[in-house]
């Protein structure tokens, strides 16, 4: 198939005789789902101006792939080689946020998480069927292949999480690094911008933006209640309140963007703001004046940064030290006997202790992931550091969905 075709691209042994900038450092960016990919975009923003690197990205595959992931890709208009093709090379870096298909591809590895936190909210996790064994991110089983140590550099956002490697999978201690947490960093030095996210979602100073937030599969608030979207926006006058519903990334990925929006039809036609998958949530959380919202990591997020938070849905008891683990400690329960203003009144005096409590949670190095990053990085590629100071782009403006009749 032509969608197979290698990629005459700036990889390969006989690449010097095609490309324009010569003895760049190859970098490959390996981009398994949309929620990896927009969380590798951080790292990508730190050195693709570099004129002695270049990036290239793949989505992998065997047998399968995440639906949208390969349109995602592309329409960052990168070079993207096919699979086969990137794991036939070795590159001067590669940078991932998942665990999948590390030991297959060839060269150093910097590995960072694509959610909050390295505690999984759940202490089981759901490939595992009926296992007693809780879960983590940095478990042996994905770290290392046949004895060796996958990542080179195993980016952590807390200084505890040092100590759960070390109890987890201790043979990679020496290979970690405490590096904060670049969705955070990027969220606070975007929190000046908040009334020009507010403006492009049409709000104005009276009106008070409340956004549903979910993460997915069945013990979601989306999985569980997918009729909240359509009571929240009913019960709120929209003279005075808008909502916005913000859906992890492979809600739209398993179940399509048709089906997801025509789930929503009856709350869309209702005023309901619907934030596309691949980017602006983060600016709609800075936006928010509250948010209702279960235990993924939007929801963490949006804690951190101090916005009310009110949970819809929890997955059971969640792991103990995990970001969910504390948004349940410090909230409260949504409830349909009580007006929902009085419960966004309720949960804003729970914010400056839950705000600390969250940011402790996911970074230990606040507002310092992009030096840390860099740093690794430019070690790996054995390069020098750009003089420049590090540092990631504002957070860009949101784009919600067309309404349904639209």
């Amino acid at each position: 198939m032509a969608a197979d075709l290698w990629v005459r691209g700036p990889v390969g042994l006989d690449a010097g005789t095609r490309v324009t900038r010569p003895r760049c450092r190859a970098v490959l960016v390996v981009v398994p789902t949309m929620t990896a990919g927009t969380r590798l975009l951080d790292l990508v923003s730190l050195l693709e101006t570099d004129l002695r690197v270049q990036v290239v990205f793949t989505v992998p595959h065997t047998t399968e792939r995440w639906h949208g992931v390969e349109e995602f890709v592309r329409g960052l208009h990168g070079v993207v080689l096919p699979w086969d093709q990137a794991v036939a090379h070795r590159f001067d870096l590669v940078l991932a946020a998942s665990h999948r298909h590390l030991a297959e591809v060839h060269g150093p590895i910097l590995l960072i998480g694509h959610g909050a936190g390295r505690v999984k909210p759940r202490r089981h996790s759901r490939k595992a069927g009926g296992a007693t064994e809780p879960t983590t991110a940095v478990d042996r089983e994905l770290l290392t292949f046949r004895g060796r140590v996958l990542p080179d550099v195993l980016a952590l956002g807390t200084d505890s999480e040092v100590e759960l490697v070390r109890e987890r999978c201790p043979e990679a201690t020496p290979n970690t690094i405490v590096a904060g947490d670049s969705c955070l960093d990027r969220m606070r030095m975007s929190r000046h911008l908040r009334e020009v996210y507010r403006s492009v979602l049409g709000l104005t100073p009276e009106r008070r933006l409340v956004v549903i937030s979910t993460t997915w599969f069945t013990d979601s608030a989306f999985g569980r209640l997918p009729e909240l979207y359509q009571a929240v926006v009913d019960a709120l006058p929209a003279q005075r309140f808008a909502v916005a519903a913000v859906l992890h990334p492979n809600v739209w990925a398993v179940h399509g963007s048709r089906q997801v929006s025509a789930w929503l039809s009856g709350a869309l036609a209702g005023g309901l703001v619907l934030i596309p998958p691949e980017s602006g949530w983060q600016a709609t959380m800075l936006a928010a004046d509250w948010v209702v919202g279960d235990h993924g990591s939007t929801t963490g997020y949006a804690a951190a940064m101090g916005c009310p938070v009110t949970l819809a849905s929890m997955c059971g008891q969640p792991q103990e030290g995990s970001v969910a683990d504390v948004v349940r400690a410090h909230t409260l329960s949504l409830s349909w006997n009580c007006p929902l203003p009085e419960q966004a009144a309720a949960a804003g005096t729970r914010t400056a202790a839950l705000a600390g409590a969250a940011t402790e949670a996911i970074t230990s190095r606040a507002d310092r992931s992009a030096e840390i990053l860099r740093d690794a990085m430019y070690r790996l590629l054995e390069l020098a550091v750009p003089e420049t100071p590090a540092s990631f782009p504002l957070l860009p403006v949101p784009r919600p969905l067309p309404r349904w009749s639209e």
